[in-house]
């Protein structure tokens, strides 16, 4: 994992976030300016703001009454625009955003440039089932140690990434030494692969459980997500061995 990738898109999704609600505050005016020189350059009629909106297939009786102004900024323009801001606010919720700052202080890289020991505290304060009030004290001195140990010792002094210094922790036994510090470690280095499965998980189930196959009996449902999901996987087996596996005779336990 590039940890300090995980700060720099924090960084961009706020920027994108400040960039929406700028463009619904004040981009009206400049996307109207935009369209309306795209329709003087192919000869369209541009449409007046101020008539009834009347939508195809409707009669102008039977019409809602709203002026175009009002359909095209309000329920096309704002629409949009805020459901691009939701999304974002969905996906990175202040929770998930913070988590991923506080893995990244855990970085290596530099001589552990990004160490926050506060930020590694709030960290492990997530996860209450894991860290008892007790051991948060434990931890906030063996985080002392810890980055003194490691900035002083040359061997963790090239690692690129949180699995590196995961894999030198165990291979000089100072996971040993800082168990709570290794416990921090191995939950950073679980967080985005737990977090990426769930959403390639149910992203996929929206394409294999459709509409007309919404009867789909679990088994069969789990089956045909891990296929989908693993597609790389199953592309490099040939159809001769998957062939020869459907015709085995099924083999059932005698009692």
């Amino acid at each position: 994992m590039n940890d300090q990738n995980i700060v720099n898109a924090m960084a961009l999704v706020k920027v994108s976030k400040q960039r929406l609600q700028t463009i619904r505050d004040d981009g009206w005016s400049l996307l109207v300016d935009e369209v309306s020189l795209f329709y003087d350059k192919y000869n369209i009629t541009v449409p007046k703001m101020d008539d009834i909106f009347v939508s195809q297939g409707r009669s102008r009786r039977k019409a809602q009454k709203i002026s175009n102004l009002h359909h095209f900024q309000v329920e096309i323009f704002y629409q949009v625009v805020d459901r691009q801001l939701q999304e974002l606010n969905n996906r990175f919720i202040e929770v998930n955003t913070e988590l991923l700052l506080c893995i990244a202080c855990l970085n290596p890289r530099h001589s552990f440039l990004a160490f926050d020991k506060e930020k590694l505290i709030q960290l492990a304060q997530f996860y209450p089932l894991e860290f008892s009030s007790t051991q948060l004290l434990a931890l906030d001195s063996q985080l002392e140690n810890f980055i003194l140990d490691v900035r002083s010792d040359d061997q963790f002094s090239n690692l690129n990434g949180i699995g590196a210094l995961s894999q030198k922790l165990v291979e000089t036994r100072k996971n040993i030494v800082y168990p709570l510090v290794f416990l921090l470690l191995k939950l950073a280095l679980v967080f985005p692969v737990a977090t990426a499965s769930v959403e390639r998980t149910f992203s996929a189930m929206n394409i294999i459980k459709s509409r007309l196959r919404n009867r789909m009996g679990d088994e069969f449902l789990n089956d045909c997500l891990v296929t989908y999901i693993e597609r790389e996987t199953f592309d490099c087996i040939d159809n001769e061995k998957i062939q020869s596996f459907q015709n085995m005779k099924s083999r059932r336990m005698e009692f």
